[in-house]
This record gives structure tokens, sequence and C-alpha cells, in this order.
């Protein structure tokens, strides 16, 4: 009888977002998705004098530990070893292990029935003496495991690096195989052909791979047999796991008004997609100006894609607002989802999102979230060309590499089509599937077309390396989904979050600007506006006859930013849109502030999400952590019931009058009791007339 697999496994997406289910994308330095071929490959160019040989008397914590070293010594010395015997005792359970070469011992002679033709294979047992010998031992309270005896005598000839790998003990299908060679498998491919496919993904040639043809074969008709067994018992497993994943929102919900999730249900009354998020997510959403919905991951236990809401804060900590988990990757099923995610975060919509490239988010991000722009992260797509082009370029794809990343560079759109069709011309790529798909999305990855676009400091290496931390943390090793949303919760419960020490920020240039800035950002924000105010004494400026400015590094002749200045509104536009993107003002327009004598910035130039205040905790008097935030969603709603009450009748707007009245006095009142911030108490009042 078989059964399901009692962990629920998360994997990156391997479908290739181009549409063609036979393609395969692989992601550049994710070691963890990676075959154990690549491992087994490493360790066979390591020699065999660096291991140490088991010796008696060498210490081990565990029996595992044991097995797992005198293996890998096996498999550097050229055989393979077994489990041989145990001993079990009351007191110390399993106290003795034998492990043996797989040649060890003699095969039982076997009894034909009479008039019964068998093939005789020959046994590879040969009496081989080489052994390793184990006992457990409790010293000081702890159990450890000697070597009490080893032989490494072998009557047999050991084999050579090419040979070893081809023992069963060493021949494995790693999951990320097992998931490739299942897909190829249902879109026709002959066994021999999956192979070759294998073998040229990883570029691998002449066939070391930790498994044979045979193997292969074996897994697809014993996985076809196992999936028909177990497909209803697969599917009672993942309706039961989805309904105790419910009850455990209905549960959290109900601890937690603040609490929120939702559901869809398929034509069967069966869970079908499922989202939630925290209270402190929804307090955060000062910071969901921009966001990131990260679709990597996806279960092979259940099929399911798990979506994650991630921003930064004030402080450039990953932020998590939410999530969901589909059942498809359907424009129908995205499209929930976003709606989803607005509702959570109060109806506000992100002025970008950035995400995968997906095509079918894309159409729902285009229905659902008209009026935000949309990104695909630079990185993103850098890390599919070389598992798009390499193959075919063959020899050319490092000129051809070359080549993209200049156009990654280009800041004009015309320029770039121009330099876009040259590049497809040159390299004959005119029918290449993937140059169409790149180009179709050019509007959403390109940094032409972006430019101006509020990134907030997402679209950078650091905060995609916090990305992947974050959701290694979220996907451990789940037996269910219940568990798995447990995990989430811990990952993503913001008091948990280790906060920041307001470390002291020096100044570098002594310009007033630098000061001023010092006392109002974040040590984050700081340190990003003190780069740009450094540099920007390298800039020399030229006026214009319209008050304009073009602003040149000292060193550069080319290369040179129109800063458009304003006095009336005390407005500043720089070519570059560094400030549209970031939020921080560039080093050209700073350095037109400068020559103008400005001693400070006017305030519209300190985004709330990067001041100080943003990110401020303190205490009420009970005891109970707050944000300045915080208090702006609680008058926010209070405002928007009670005037929605003061626009019904007379009497109910002297009631909503008197009501805002008494709950401004008391947020206003707890507002003064706040700590001190750099050394200025707070002057609030509240006027009788408002």
């Amino acid at each position: 009888m078989t059964s399901v697999p009692s962990k629920n496994i998360w994997i990156r997406r391997q479908q290739c977002p181009c549409g063609d289910w036979k393609c395969y994308v692989t992601y550049e330095g994710d070691a963890e998705e990676t075959s154990i071929a690549s491992q087994l490959v490493k360790n066979d160019t390591t020699p065999s004098e660096s291991m140490v040989a088991p010796y008696v008397g060498m210490v081990f914590k565990n029996d595992n530990d044991a097995f797992e070293y005198y293996g890998n010594f096996a498999r550097k010395n050229g055989f393979s070893i077994r489990k041989e015997r145990s001993r079990l005792s009351p007191q110390l359970g399993i106290y003795k292990r034998d492990f043996v070469c797989y040649r060890s011992g003699f095969a039982p002679v076997k009894k034909k029935p009479a008039g019964e033709h068998h093939r005789d294979r020959k046994s590879v047992r040969c009496g081989c003496d080489a052994k390793m010998y184990l006992s457990k031992e409790v010293v000081d309270g702890v159990s450890q495991w000697f070597v009490v005896q080893f032989s490494n005598v072998h009557n047999h000839e050991l084999l050579e690096d090419d040979q070893v790998r081809l023992l069963p003990a060493y021949r494995k299908i790693h999951e990320a195989d097992q998931e490739r060679i299942l897909l190829l498998s249902k879109a026709g491919f002959p066994i021999h052909r999956i192979v070759k496919v294998l073998e040229l993904e990883k570029g691998i040639q002449g066939g070391p791979l930790p498994f044979l043809e045979r193997d292969v074969r074996n897994f697809v008709q014993n996985r076809k047999r196992i999936v028909q067994e177990n497909d209803a018992l697969l599917t009672e497993k993942r309706e039961n796991d989805t309904m105790e994943l419910l009850e455990a929102c209905k549960a959290t919900k109900e601890a937690d008004e603040n609490f929120v999730y939702d559901f869809t249900v398929d034509d069967n009354d069966k869970v079908e997609n499922i989202a939630w998020s925290y209270g402190d997510s929804i307090h955060a959403n000062l910071f969901g100006d921009v966001v990131y919905f990260d679709t990597s991951y996806r279960s092979i236990t259940y099929g399911m894609l798990f979506g994650a809401w991630l921003g930064i804060d004030s402080n450039g900590r990953v932020i998590f607002f939410g999530c969901v988990l589909l059942q498809d990757e359907t424009s129908r099923s995205f499209s929930w989802a976003l709606q989803t995610f607005v509702r959570f975060m109060r109806g506000r919509c992100p002025q970008t999102i950035i995400t995968d490239l997906d095509p079918g988010l894309r159409d729902a991000i285009r229905t659902d979230l008209p009026a935000t722009n949309h990104v695909i992260s630079i990185w993103n797509i850098l890390s599919k060309v070389s598992s798009w082009f390499s193959q075919p370029l063959g020899s050319r794809f490092a000129e051809f590499k070359s080549e993209f990343d200049a156009l990654c560079r280009l800041e004009g759109t015309e320029e770039f089509e121009l330099q876009w069709n040259q590049m497809v011309s040159v390299f004959g790529l005119g029918t290449e599937k993937h140059i169409d798909l790149l180009y179709s999305f050019r509007a959403s990855w390109t940094p032409c077309y972006t430019r101006g676009y509020l990134l907030a400091q997402m679209a950078t290496t650091a905060y995609s390396k916090s990305v992947d931390a974050f959701l290694k943390g979220v996907f451990n090793a789940q037996t269910c989904l219940r568990t798995f949303f447990e995990q989430v919760g811990i990952s993503a419960h913001f008091p948990n979050q280790a906060r920041p020490e307001m470390q002291y920020m020096y100044a570098k240039t002594c310009i007033p600007i630098e000061e001023h800035a010092r006392s109002i950002l974040t040590p984050f924000a700081f340190n990003a506006f003190q780069h740009e105010c450094h540099l920007a004494l390298q800039y020399a400026t030229s006026e214009m006859a319209n008050g304009s400015y073009l602003v040149r590094h000292f060193k550069k002749i080319d290369g040179e930013r129109l800063v458009i200045w304003i006095p009336e509104d005390e407005q500043i536009h720089c070519s570059c849109k560094e400030f549209e993107s970031s939020g921080i003002l560039c080093r050209h327009a700073l350095r037109v502030f400068i020559v103008k004598n400005y001693f400070q910035l006017p305030e519209k130039y300190y985004l709330n999400r990067w001041r100080r205040e943003s990110s401020l905790v303190f205490y009420d008097e009970n005891g109970t952590e707050h944000s300045n935030d915080e208090w702006f969603q609680e008058y926010q709603c209070l405002t928007e019931g009670l005037f929605a009450e003061s626009s019904i009748t007379k009497l109910r707007s002297d009631h909503a009058r008197t009501e805002l009245t008494k709950e401004l006095a008391r947020i206003l009142n707890e507002v003064r009791h706040m700590p001190e911030s750099e050394g200025v108490a707070m002057d609030v009042t509240l006027s009788p007339t408002g």
C-alpha cells in the first residue's frame, strides 16, 4: 500500500513564462534547486587523500553521521556500503551498528521450483571483509558512537570515478529532477530523449548524471502507478489540510479582530484560494506605495502557488503585507488575489507593483490595478537570460550577453528600440520565442521605460537578498498547511522583528542641507541621501536662459542632466528622475539647491515613508506598543465613520461633532505624552472651534 507524501514540499516555479510547458527555467545562483548531480561532480573532483579514513576510536555524534561519513569515504575509494546488523538493549536502545562493503557476505541459494526456468543473475557479493563497526557509549550523559573495528581490505577490484557513480547506492534522482522528468514524460518525450534533455539543461556531456536511463524509466513507471493509487488519497489530504488552514484562520480572527482573511470555493464547494493578513501588516500601509508580489514558490505536494505581498519600511527592512495560496496560475486567480490585497489594504492601491515575469499576472494587473505602474525587476530578467539563450547561441552567448547588458543601461526609448532590433538581427533571434516575450514586456523591465516609477530602493540586490532570506524562513519543511500558516505568522509578526538601533549618523560634507536632513530621515534613508549629497559636490552647473540648469560631473564631458527649477513653488525636476524612483533627491538636484544657497530642503522633498516619525515606536499608558501611523489609521477610521453619520440628520450631525471632539481630545492627549523627539517636546492643543 503506497501513501501520500508526509511533507508539504515547496520549490521554485520551473515553468517558463513563455507559455510553452515543455520549456524550462533555471535560476542562476540558486543552489537549493539544482540537481544533486552538481554536488556529486564537485565531490568527485576532491582527492580521496583529503578525507581521513575511519579509524578505531573515531567518534561520531550519532550513527547517521557515521554512516554518511563512511559512505563518502567509500564513494571516493571506489565502492559503496550498506547497513548490516544492529543490536538493541532496553537501556540504550540500538547500541551497536555494523556497516559493511556492498560486496560483503554471500547471496543465499534460492531453490528453484521443479519445471520452472529462471534467469540466473550473478550476485555481486563475494565475501568482502571491508567494514566499520560502531558501539554507542554514554559519556557525561551524552550519547556518542565510537568506531570499534575498521577494515579497508577488499577482495575485489575497486571502481574508478566514472564507474562508482553507477552503483545503486549513488544513483539518486533529486526532487527537482523528478518534477522535470515527469513534465517531459507528460509532454510525450521518450525516456532516452528525457535523459538527453537533462544533460543539456545541466550543461553535462557524456552522461555523468547521478542516475541511469533505466532509473528514469523505472521512476516514470513507478510514479504513474503511485499517482493512480494516490490520487484519491492526495485529494483528500489536500482538502483536509485546506480546511484545517481555514479553521486556523477563523480561530486567529476570533483571537485578533485585526486579522483578516478571505477565500473562494469551486463548483464542488471546496476551498479553492485563500488569502490572509495581520493587523500589523494593514497598519503599515503607509509603506504600501510600492509592493513586491512574489510568486516564485509553489507546493509540489498540492500544486498550490504561494504569493506574498512584501514591501520596505523606512529602515530598509522587508515588510510583510499578506499572502495567498492559489490553486492555479490563471489570470482569474491572480485577479482575485489582487482584489483581495486591495481590500486588505483598505482600498489603497499601490503606486507601483513589482512582480516576476508572468503574462497571466500582467493581464490581471492591467485589469484590476489600471492606475498602478507594473515593474519587473531587472534582476529577475537577467537570471533567466542564460537559461534561455546560452544553448541556442553557443559560443556567441558571451557577446550577446554583453550587448544585452548594454541595452539595459540605455536611457532613451527610441535608442532602445533601434539597438534592440539591431541585436535581434545580428544574432539571428527573429523567431526566438523568448526574445518576443522580453520585447512584449519591455515597458515593465527596461530602465528607459520604467524610469520615474516609484521603487523605494526595492529594485536592488540588497532588497532581493532580504526577500530571499524572508522566504527561506517561511519555506521550512512543513508537514501540513496549518503548520505552514503558523510559520508564516512567526516570520511576518512585526513585534518579533529586531528593531534597528538608532545609531549616530556622522556628517560628511558639513553643508547645512545635510545637517538638516540628518534630523529628519531614518539612518537607512539618510545613508542614501548622504551618498547623493557627497557626490553633488563633484558636479558643476550651467544656468540656462529659462532658469533651468545643466549639471555635469567635473570629469565627464558627456552625460549631463537637465534640472528644471520653478522658484514660485520651490519645485525641482531632474531628467534622471531619481527622486521619483527612490524618494531621495539626486545629486544633480541637490547641486542646484546648494548653488541656490538653500540651508534646508523644502518639506515636500522629505517623503513621509523615509522620515523618522514614520517608524517611531512608543508606548501608551497601558504599556501597549504603537507607531505614528497607527494613530493616523485610528483617526482616519474615526473621522470616516463620524462624517458618514453627520451627513444623515441634524441630530446625528450634532452627535458626530461631540464624539469627534471627545475622541480627538483623547488621541491628542496621548500624543502629548509621547517621548520627546530630538529633544523637542510636542505642543499640541485642541481648538474648540476645530
